[in-house]
């Protein structure tokens, strides 16, 4: 039967939701209870106030929590290759594709074109990324629900990615790697790294999505507990600006690399008429906790196939642009050997006199594992951003708790609190 609640007559958001309920509201049988942040399903500091009723949920109330990580301030106080280690700290995840997004917008500011072998090698990593991220919400939506085999199908695979950013960047967990108009250093080996693509998702990672594949996708446990649950039609999610595969498993086609088209996901990407990769948009339109687990599982196998398409077509040249508006690092060797590069080099790190941005605004945009994510830039023309401001999906996806879970049982929470995949390191400011 449907589940009529309460109208929410004179609410003060701003009044703390607990003291609320207990002094303006007749409860009844009706308690409140904190769901998080200590809870592990919450994976993290966000945390819910839920008003019960048995074990009906009439009320969510979603806070934030408390990380207190400032991500849009330090972006005024840091210089435009410095502040990539913020970036990648805001979704711990897929922390590469938050680094190749945010130089994404600082190039869209600069009008820097990156070099060919920089943009299949971003499109390459960034799809690890997606897979990186996915892999966790598949396993993690297992676990919620009691499945600890699930998740570890999942989990496991994500320790070669680990390996294979690790060998690109020197670092496993936050690379780091990308830089204005280029990245950090180009690959030790490209042979060495085209093996350990290819095994991964040839091996490691096929073999994983069978295993999760089977052991979920028609376990009449898992279906009972995600069907129907946590609904959004089409125009609610359009409605609450919802990307990414929430959108998209409620019938709403959008996907950025298809729509406004970057990297190899654009034509002639590389200047001589390439192709973009193909790949399909997975939709669905049950729009419930089921329907996203199915969209994400699917977006894992289009991943696989655009690295397919790349893996063993990286061009050769330059990874990094050496402009001469001296807003690019240089290369090594000409550090190393000519005055030239030495001084812009000791300009862009050691001074920051060789930043030279136009005044102007910009944004950028990437289709990222949870969704959008963009970055606005406003420029004053110094060394770093006058303001940066942030679009982090998960920030806008989890306006959408309330809505999805209000009205269903307690045991429903984790269900579609996990299909959201909130990673709360996007939620405070």
């Amino acid at each position: 039967m449907p589940y009529t609640l309460r109208p929410d007559e004179g609410y003060d958001a701003d009044v703390d939701t607990t003291e609320y309920l207990n002094t303006h509201v007749d409860t009844g049988d009706r308690w409140v209870l904190n769901f998080g942040p200590q809870h592990p399903a919450t994976h993290t500091t966000l945390r819910l106030v839920l008003e019960l009723d048995g074990e009906r949920i009439a009320r969510c109330t979603p806070h934030i929590g408390y990380l207190h990580s400032g991500f849009e301030k330090l972006g005024e106080h840091l210089d435009y290759n410095q502040y990539v280690t913020v970036a990648s700290r805001m979704n711990y995840l897929s922390p590469i594709a938050n680094d190749i997004a945010w130089h994404h917008a600082v190039e869209t500011l600069f009008g820097i074109e990156i070099t060919p072998r920089c943009k299949v090698l971003r499109t390459i990593l960034a799809e690890l990324a997606r897979i990186q991220d996915h892999l966790l919400c598949l396993g993690a939506a297992a676990l919620d629900l009691g499945a600890f085999t699930g998740f570890l199908y999942a989990f496991n695979p994500r320790e070669t990615i680990y390996d294979i950013m690790d060998y690109v960047s020197g670092q496993r967990f936050h690379p780091d790697w990308t830089r204005v108009g280029g990245a950090m250093k180009d690959l030790p080996d490209e042979e060495v790294f085209k093996r350990m693509v290819k095994s991964f998702i040839h091996d490691d990672l096929s073999k994983a999505l069978k295993d999760v594949d089977g052991l979920l996708s028609r376990n009449r446990i898992f279906m009972d507990r995600t069907r129907n649950v946590g609904v959004l039609t089409k125009d609610e999610a359009i409605a609450w600006s919802a990307t990414g595969p929430i959108a998209r498993a409620s019938g709403v086609r959008r996907d950025l690399r298809k729509d406004e088209p970057y990297l190899c996901y654009a034509d002639n990407w590389d200047g001589q008429g390439a192709e973009a990769v193909k790949f399909k948009v997975p939709v669905s339109h049950e729009g419930d906790v089921y329907a996203r687990f199915q969209v994400r599982m699917e977006e894992v196998k289009q991943a696989i196939g655009i690295i397919d398409q790349l893996i063993d077509s990286i061009p050769g040249g330059p990874i990094d642009v050496f402009a001469d508006s001296k807003m690019v690092k240089p290369d090594k060797a000409d550090v190393y050997g000519s005055i030239e590069g030495l001084i812009q080099h000791f300009e862009l790190i050691m001074s920051n006199r060789g930043w030279e941005p136009p005044v102007a605004e910009a944004y950028g945009a990437n289709e990222t594992a949870n969704g959008e994510l963009g970055f606005y830039i406003v420029s004053d023309g110094g060394p770093r951003a006058w303001r940066a401001k942030t679009r982090p999906p998960s920030f806008i996806n989890y306006q959408l708790m309330p809505k999805l879970i209000e009205g269903h049982m307690l045991a429903d929470v984790v269900a579609v609190l996990g299909s959201l995949n909130i990673v709360a390191a996007e939620l405070d400011r």
